[in-house]
Parts: structure tokens; C-alpha cells; sequence
């Protein structure tokens, strides 16, 4: 499927500050911001993994800064911002996973919505900032368990204080875009994607990476909720959508300060079961079985619609659900033989760049 491309002639040297640049996805951005030739200032916890995607890639070779602090640490962040005097900023710092929501709800919306605080403050002292982009979840819609997609103009809620801080983390972006960031020159959006996939995701509880787990310890997987159907997608389809609305903030500024979802066809929403018995097939020696204990309440059925990114942005994701397993195989593969993994991640960056185009 064609899609957009990205202008490197947009990036190359354009200043840009990236929190959470060492978690999964902001590992691969930061290292796509870098080959796109961008000067990336990376605010972050350490990460949060043992192996991660950013010391296993060795994402820190390419930034000009890594600063390791806090986003609840607003002196922190106010700090790091000046100094790297970002002309965009993307926020993709978070607690991320629900099931450890539900085991820390106060850290969670400590993170999310005054985490988001922070930032949209840092924002007003860090001086020449014109492009902003504020990743949340799809998860941050009222979630009514119909069967068609989201859009951006449905209710926000949130069951679970996962679901919920993100929310909030919505209206907090809202409310200081139109009471600060506006009159100041400064672009706001928010985006919200869809269930990432990919290689170096060693998160827990996370459908994949558990059973790359169970794979390599020779064990079986257990699965929570197989009949869940969530908007599957290669970590690099919303990473390509934040970039391009970083790209038209920038250009264009308050014509797209709003929110925008990046999500896969509806096609690629698919069951839990339909991933792992697609991925047992690719992992000789892989297996699963249904976990019979009572779980935490997640939603059932998840969809997004991407149609306002396609007809406005010109964005459409690029690898459908199959292509975006076999590349995520195929890195758990190159990082079990020792291959240098900096290389194999650009090496898909840019075969998807170039699948693009085609």
C-alpha cells in the first residue's frame, strides 16, 4: 500500500527533543529523527528493560544529548528543554501498561497527566519551540464495545486508570493548547495509535514479547483474553505519523493543532488468538494455552479510524498486520544471532521508507 514520505530535507538538522527516547518506541524514533539526519536531545528514565531496544541498538551513539531525569521533575525537564533549545518536541514519555495501572494507579496519572503537565509548561520557557506532538493511546476513548472504529471527535473516558490518565492527558494538552500554547506560536497535537508491534519490545504483559519470552525459555504462553480484538501495527506506521504531523505543525501550525489517530486497517484488528497462533506458525516450537484465572477488566473490541490522517496528512500505514509480524520475527531473530541490531533496525526503517514509495 503507498503512503506518505517523509521529507528528509524537513529533518536534516532540525533540533528535536524526544522523552521517552529510551522505551521502545521512543528508541525507534529517536533513531529514525537521527538517520533522517535530525539533532535528537533525548529526556528519559533509564530504560526501562533488561536487554532493551536502546542499549541493544545503541540508540545513544546517534543523540547529541541523553539526559536520564524524571517528567514529573519539572525543574528537570524546564532545564533540559533550554538547553536543547528543540525546534519540535515530541512526548513519549509514560507508564504504559495497564496491567501495572492497576497495581500503581498513582504513579500512573503522576506520569501521564502531570508528566504532560510538565512538558506543556517546560514548553512556554524553552524559547523557539513550533512543533508539538503529544502521544496518548487509543485507549483514550470511551470505549462502548461497538464494532466500528473510533474517531477523533468520540466521547474520551477510560475504565481503567490506564485508559483514564491518558484521557485526562488529552484534556490537559486541550486546555493549555488554547490557555498558553497558541498565542505563543506554539502547535499542539495529540496522537493516538493503535497496539504496537516490532523487535526489541521487552515489556511485561505485552501479547509479543511474552511470547518471545515463553520461546526462548522453552515454555508455553499463556494467553489472558484470546477473543480481544485490538488495532494491530509495526511500530513504525505511528512513528511515520508522528512525524509527518510534526512535519505539517511546523509548516502549516494551528491548521493541524488538534488530535489525530494513526491506526492500521480495519482489517488488521484482529483477536489475540489470531496473533499468537500467526506467530506459533513463524516460531517452530512455540505453543499457548489459555489462562483460566480471574484478570483485571480490558476492553474487548478496539479499532481506530485513521481516515481524517489519510485525507489531511496523506498518511496510510505502509506494512499490513502480516508484513509487520514477519519483520518483528525477523528482528527477535537477528538479536538471537548477535547481528548488530543498530544496522538490522535501520535496515527495516528503510525498507519500509522504500515500501512506501512503491
Amino acid at each position: 500500500m503507498e503512503g506518505v514520505d517523509l521529507n528528509e530535507a524537513f529533518w536534516r538538522g532540525k533540533r528535536v527533543f524526544v522523552t521517552g527516547h529510551t522505551g521502545f518506541k521512543g528508541g525507534w524514533l529517536s533513531l529514525w529523527l537521527s538517520d533522517l539526519g535530525a539533532e535528537v536531545h533525548g529526556y528519559a528514565l533509564a530504560p526501562p528493560t533488561e536487554p532493551s531496544f536502546f542499549d541493544v541498538a545503541n540508540v545513544r551513539s546517534r543523540l547529541a544529548s541523553s539526559t536520564l531525569a524524571d517528567v514529573r521533575d519539572l525543574d528537570a525537564l524546564t532545564r533540559a528543554m533550554r538547553e536543547a533549545r528543540p525546534d519540535v518536541v515530541l512526548h513519549l514519555a509514560a507508564q504504559a501498561l495497564v496491567r501495572r495501572a492497576y497495581a500503581s494507579p498513582v504513579e500512573t496519572y503522576a506520569v501521564n497527566v502531570m508528566g504532560t503537565v510538565h512538558l506543556l509548561e517546560a514548553l512556554r520557557h524553552a524559547g523557539a519551540v513550533r512543533a508539538v506532538v503529544n502521544v496518548t493511546t487509543d485507549k483514550c476513548y470511551e470505549n462502548r464495545e461497538w464494532p466500528w472504529p473510533y474517531r477523533e471527535r468520540d466521547a474520551l473516558g477510560g475504565y481503567d486508570p490506564y485508559a483514564s490518565s491518558k484521557a485526562c492527558a488529552e484534556l490537559v494538552t486541550a486546555a493549555w493548547r488554547s490557555s498558553f500554547l497558541r498565542s505563543a506560536g506554539i502547535h499542539v497535537a495529540s496522537a493516538r495509535a493503535g497496539n504496537v508491534i516490532g523487535g526489541g519490545d521487552w515489556a511485561a504483559d505485552r501479547l509479543v514479547p511474552d511470547l518471545f519470552r515463553a520461546l526462548d525459555a522453552n515454555e508455553t504462553l499463556v494467553v489472558r483474553s484470546p477473543y480481544a480484538t485490538r488495532p494491530w501495527q509495526h511500530v513504525l506506521e505511528p512513528l511515520s505519523g508522528y512525524l509527518t504531523l510534526a512535519e505539517r505543525l511546523y509548516a502549516d501550525g494551528e491548521a493541524f493543532a488538534e488530535a489525530w489517530n494513526f491506526g492500521p486497517v480495519e482489517a488488521d484488528a484482529r483477536p489475540v488468538q489470531w496473533i499468537v497462533e500467526r506467530l506459533c506458525e513463524s516460531l517452530p516450537g512455540s505453543s499457548w494455552r489459555l489462562d483460566a484465572a480471574p484478570q483485571p477488566h480490558e476492553t474487548h473490541t478496539l479499532k481506530l479510524d485513521s481516515s481524517k490522517a489519510a485525507a489531511r496528512l496523506g498518511w496510510r500505514p505502509v506494512w499490513d498486520l502480516p508484513a509487520a509480524l514477519d519483520a518483528t520475527v525477523a528482528w527477535h531473530r537477528a538479536w538471537r544471532d548477535g547481528m548488530a541490531m543498530g544496522d538490522v533496525s535501520l535496515a527495516q526503517i528503510r525498507a519500509r521508507s522504500t515500501a512506501s514509495l512503491a
